[in-house]
């Protein structure tokens, strides 16, 4: 159980009731918000008397109450006075605690569960079988989406993300490990990946407005039963691989949008060092300075429109010509040529994804 959610729990009802009160569990650990000074030191006495003992005990001016689990302790709570009142009150906050525990072990089991499907450590065979004890909904539409933190910031990524989206039975947050958190979502019939954009842009805001933490968020296909959670999680990845490669200025990356950057990643390293040594000659391509890499940037991003870039980098348009020229001259691509662009972006996506060491082969 959460130890916050009982202090908070425990503090409203020591409110609520006016007097001193908490937990003891099975150690003999005291969690309250007030001071009771005569449990801590006599806890020894404590546990020995009620250990063996089930129903309201009184000790030192307080009202006890024992829970036992499979025959053994499990925790004590107590309330300040040995009145009929005090009773009554031991009787709600153990109720209160009780139900808490529950509902907390609950969720721990089901995300537990949600984590091994994530992982491929669930057979296909049980999934169904599973979720259905666990009182899961098997067909519902679900999405996964990854939180990276790409800083060294230390700050608890995963206690925002869980005050965003409060404990419930149909969204779950996992860390993974302190800097990748994984979103798992329910979503409502008709709601499609532009609200789940809308999602990531709230955790990504909320992020650095709170902390000034910089993350990624990856956003796996949206899928409708459970067992395929561990296909969006996948793609979740991916686009955050993906991203870092090709895109690295970029937020939010939707699996669905990566387009031909999926392609390249998913291709062997050894095939793509062969295209880009059919397409340029030797060193070619390194050869071109950063001004050059810009001006051929601009002038995509400006659908080979020469009048547009020219007015966008503030150049003469000869200026700009004389540019494409080089660039022609040094890899025998003229980029004002369609079918010369494409091969050049491409390559220029390949080079990228080579320099960023990717293990697979």
């Amino acid at each position: 159980m959460a130890s916050k959610y009982l202090n908070t729990l425990l503090y409203q009802l020591k409110d609520a009731f006016g007097r001193k009160l908490g937990m003891i569990d099975y150690t003999g650990y005291i969690t309250s918000p007030g001071n009771p000074v005569e449990i801590d030191s006599n806890i020894g006495l404590i546990l020995s008397g009620c250990e063996n003992k089930e129903g309201i005990s009184h000790y030192f001016g307080y009202t006890f109450r024992p829970v036992f689990a499979r025959g053994k302790l499990d925790f004590i709570t107590f309330v300040e006075g040995e009145d009929a009142t005090a009773a009554k009150f031991a009787e709600i906050l153990t109720i209160s605690i009780d139900n808490m525990r529950q509902f907390y072990d609950d969720k721990f089991d089901k995300t537990n569960f949600i984590k091994n499907i994530m992982m491929d450590n669930v057979l296909p065979g049980d999934v169904f079988v599973r979720s259905k004890e666990l009182h899961l909904a098997y067909d519902a539409l679900r999405v996964v989406l990854v939180v990276h933190k790409n800083d060294k910031k230390d700050f608890d990524v995963f206690d925002v993300i869980m005050g965003l989206f409060p404990e419930n039975s149909k969204d779950f947050v996992i860390d993974l490990d302190g800097s990748t958190i994984v979103l798992v979502r329910e979503l409502r019939e008709g709601m499609t990946l532009k609200d789940v954009e809308k999602i990531a842009k709230s955790i990504v805001d909320t992020l650095q407005s709170e902390a000034m933490v910089n993350v990624s968020v990856g956003i796996g296909t949206i899928v409708n039963n459970i067992r395929d959670i561990a296909k969006s999680f996948k793609e979740a990845n991916i686009a955050i691989e993906v991203g870092r490669v090709f895109d690295n200025d970029k937020k939010i990356i939707n699996y669905e949008n990566l387009g031909i950057g999926r392609l390249i990643y998913q291709l062997p390293t050894t095939l793509c060092e062969l295209f880009l040594s059919e397409v340029f000659k030797k060193d070619s391509i390194d050869s071109l300075d950063q001004e050059t890499l810009f001006t051929i940037q601009k002038f995509f991003e400006n659908n080979l429109n020469v009048s547009e870039t020219s007015r966008q980098l503030y150049v003469h348009r000869n200026t700009l010509v004389y540019r494409l020229d080089k660039v022609q001259k040094i890899t025998g691509l003229d980029l004002r040529i369609f079918d010369h662009a494409i091969v050049f972006k491409v390559a220029m996506m390949v080079r990228s994804y080579l320099i960023s060491n990717p293990t697979k082969i």
